[in-house]
């Protein structure tokens, strides 16, 4: 029924482009790591004059000879960067730009020149510029296969080594670590995967490759480790999604048929390989647990009310006449005035600390329980010492450090107050007798003041 599905095409097609996809996520993180990012994406446009010049020196299309040159003329860029940024005055952004624009200006004009004669009309050549996936053969995919081993095996090899270079790379030189050849070894590393990639995603577009993956598994960790496999995964994952997406048929024959774009139509896998890796970027963006926007946004929300309560119980502590610990009932009108409420807010502040069984709630009556006390007597504990803390060692005012200290003390915990308390006793600025208690304020407290 769907003659497409028949043959060995698609899933070979698959397997290059995941392959690929994971090697370039994989290798494409060291380069995102270290600011190096629009690398791949000079090396993809340099190449292709190498690529216009192997055709022109051999007349073969076949897929290793051209990538050979598609590598030297990608290294000979690579030696032009670091000239032009070494022995002139250009920034190495504004020589990346200068070498990719005149290198890709060269590889057209040669593909255009090609394309005027009968011979080169029918090297396809210009399949370069967007990738032609469909024509990789056999022993494409192993050099692909190979490729992809070959670069996991360095990776592990050196992976120590590459870790401080990517995150200390001042540390890795005093150490006496040859942080130059590293460098070199990681664009070089680019270079390879840059130039195996450009017949499934084409000059425009492999430098996507290199950095969405990366980009995208950013999102989820904060280790090494686990941040090469999530970029491996996600350019696997944008190989598959893009055949896939390529593939009408097989859309059909899976159930995914509303995927696909019209019946039958034939789109070019590259740029939907490039696409897939955008979606699973944007659900990086969106989702992941404590970077993504929905988390910060959850997690803002959660501070505020936080905040919010926190306030709430210190209004009260400061309300309630001692002994404070005999949790006695206040007036809900003078906590109002206090705090500046509105009586609607007041009154979803109240209803929150009740469900949390922080206060007792009467009509026009609370009071702290006894989590409730304890919680505040922290609370209060925290300002006081950040205001005394600010007062006597910034020398500011009472009202700039009641202020700051509203500010900060949602956050400090318990061994920085410890901390603080032990610096302001050591410095006669505590009385012993507060100590492990809550201090007195070094302002007065009104029942209308900020």
């Amino acid at each position: 029924m769907y003659p497409l599905i028949a043959t060995s095409l698609v899933w070979k097609v698959m397997l290059g482009a995941s392959l690929l996809g994971a090697a370039a996520g994989f290798v494409g993180t060291f380069a995102v790591l270290r600011g190096r990012s629009l690398v791949g994406d000079m090396l993809a446009h340099a190449a292709l004059p190498g690529i216009a010049a192997v055709f022109i020196l051999f007349g073969t299309r076949d897929f290793l000879s051209l990538s050979v040159g598609a590598l030297v003329s990608g290294l000979l860029a690579i030696v032009c960067v670091a000239a032009i940024s070494r022995y002139t005055r250009t920034s190495e952004d504004a020589a990346l730009g200068i070498v990719l624009s005149t290198f890709f200006g060269a590889g057209i004009v040669l593909l255009t020149v090609l394309q005027s004669n009968p011979q080169g009309d029918k090297a396809g050549l210009s399949s370069f510029l967007f990738g032609e996936i469909a024509g990789l053969r056999s022993r494409d995919i192993a050099v692909i296969s190979i490729t992809a081993v070959v670069l996991l095996l360095l990776v592990l090899a050196m992976y120590k080594e590459l870790k401080l270079l990517s995150f200390d790379t001042g540390f890795a030189g005093a150490q006496g670590w040859p942080t130059f050849g590293l460098d070199v070894s990681i664009m070089a590393a680019v270079a390879v995967v840059t130039i195996v990639g450009l017949p499934i995603c084409g000059v425009v577009l492999m430098a996507a490759m290199l950095i969405t993956p990366a980009a995208a598994a950013r999102y989820w960790t904060n280790s090494l480790g686990v941040l090469l496999a999530i970029a491996a995964l996600v350019g696997g994952l944008s190989g598959v999604g893009g055949c896939l997406l390529a593939a009408p048929g097989l859309l059909q024959a899976a159930g995914f048929g509303w995927l696909s774009f019209g019946s039958g139509t034939a789109l070019p896998p590259g740029p939907l390989i490039v696409l897939s890796g955008a979606v699973l970027l944007i659900v990086s963006l969106l989702f992941a647990p404590e970077r993504g926007i929905l988390a910060r946004l959850w997690s803002a929300r959660d501070f505020r009310r936080r905040a919010a309560q926190d306030h709430l119980l210190r209004a009260i502590y400061e309300l309630t006449p001692a002994p404070e610990n005999s949790c006695p009932w206040i007036d809900t009108n003078s906590l109002e005035k206090y705090g500046h409420w509105n009586s609607t807010a007041l009154d979803a502040q109240l209803r929150l600390a009740v469900r949390q069984r922080l206060i007792d709630w009467r009509e026009t009556r609370v009071r702290f329980t006894p989590k409730g006390y304890d919680t505040a007597v922290h609370l209060v504990r925290a300002h006081r010492l950040w205001e005394l803390y600010l007062l006597e060692d910034l020398d500011r005012s009472p009202e700039q450090v009641h202020h700051d200290a509203d500010a900060i003390e949602h956050l400090l915990p318990a061994e920085v107050l410890e901390h603080l308390e032990a610096q302001l006793k050591l410095q006669g600025k505590l009385p012993a007798e507060t100590v492990g208690t809550v201090p007195p304020s070094p302002h007065s407290i009104k029942p209308n003041e900020e």
